[in-house]
């Protein structure tokens, strides 16, 4: 659940401390209280209520409960809390009814009266924060799903794109007369990226390790094709056993260095897929040629979109003057 707060939900908090003051000001007047009354307990109450909110909203909840799941811990200080200023509460709201301070109450029951005046302060702002956050998450998540289902059925149509295959069956064309031996290679390969493709269609993400082995059959297509114009390397600094990414991450990454980089003839255009800890990068060198190819939108507007329903981390773009950077979080399932 995201928590951090935006211009419609201040304003909520903003109309309820308003409604809430203008209702605790015609309960004083009925009750006939003394206007220190009027001029301490309701400004503190509000102060506490919004200290409480903003404790649970910005650190308790995101820290305690979304990143940790330390749950015991949560209700420990959330207790703290309600017991530190909502005693703060009650005291000056018995300081300012003018009791006797020989009848305050005894420890135990202080920390009861503590606990509860910090809880009504609390409960329903809180309470109508999370709920609006709950709606407007759900409908979020509605929405993303509906994008996700429509970037598939993009993905799916780059994947069996006619061009593709027409572009593979005419280097395969040129191999069978030039280097018989190569073309049956090829064809293996090929083989064996549509045979991936169809075997993973329906999954959300894939084994790390099953990916980098699909992008070495389709580097080997990449390099067939187009021979020494692209240059890529493989870096694995770290295991990439029982770790994930988005299905076809890799190969619409490969697909943009492609489509965005044709080489000059007398320079490569060198990738590097850097494995590292928690991360997988792309670095490409930016080819000076402009070129302006037909997207499907199966690149990186689609990985940000599968990433917002997969992980909590987001991909990094670093578009720079020589070289173009991606990151992309691996994924563990165990966690």
């Amino acid at each position: 659940m995201n928590t951090k707060l935006n211009k419609s939900d201040y304003l909520l908090l903003a109309s309820f401390y308003g409604v809430s003051s203008l209702f605790n000001i015609r309960y004083y007047i009925l009750n006939n209280n003394n206007l220190i009354e009027f001029l301490t307990d309701i400004p503190v109450q509000v102060i506490i209520s919004i200290c409480l909110v903003f404790i649970f909203i910005f650190w308790l909840i995101p820290t305690f409960i979304v990143k940790n799941k330390q749950y015991v811990l949560f209700i420990i200080l959330g207790l703290l809390a309600l017991i530190i200023l909502g005693g703060i509460e009650y005291t000056l709201g018995y300081w300012s009814a003018n009791n006797s301070w020989e009848k305050f109450p005894a420890f135990n029951k202080f920390l009861l009266d503590a606990i509860d005046s910090g809880s009504e302060s609390l409960g329903f702002p809180l309470g109508l924060l999370l709920t609006k956050k709950f709606y407007e998450g759900k409908n979020e998540l509605i929405s993303i799903q509906k994008q996700q289902k429509e970037n598939e059925l993009k993905l799916l149509r780059s994947q069996i794109d006619p061009h593709f295959l027409f572009n593979n069956l005419n280097t395969l064309d040129a191999l069978i007369d030039s280097n018989p031996t190569k073309a049956k290679e090829y064809i293996n390969r090929l083989s064996l990226i549509y045979r991936y493709l169809i075997q993973t269609k329906d999954a959300e993400v894939m084994e790390l390790s099953k990916e980098i082995n699909f992008a070495k059959n389709y580097i080997f297509l990449i390099k067939t094709r187009f021979g020494k114009d692209y240059e890529f390397k493989i870096e694995e600094n770290t295991s990439i056993e029982d770790k994930f990414i988005p299905t076809g991450a890799i190969q619409a990454l490969l697909e943009n260095v492609v489509k965005h980089n044709k080489s000059d003839g007398k320079m490569s255009i060198k990738t590097t897929i850097l494995i590292n800890e928690g991360w997988l990068i792309i670095t490409n060198l930016k080819s000076d040629i402009i070129s302006k190819p037909v997207s499907l939108g199966t690149g990186l507007a689609n990985l940000k979109a599968r990433y917002k329903l997969l992980s909590d981390e987001q991909i990094q773009i670093h578009n720079m003057n020589k070289k173009f950077e991606v990151f992309i979080p691996i994924i563990t399932l165990s966690e």
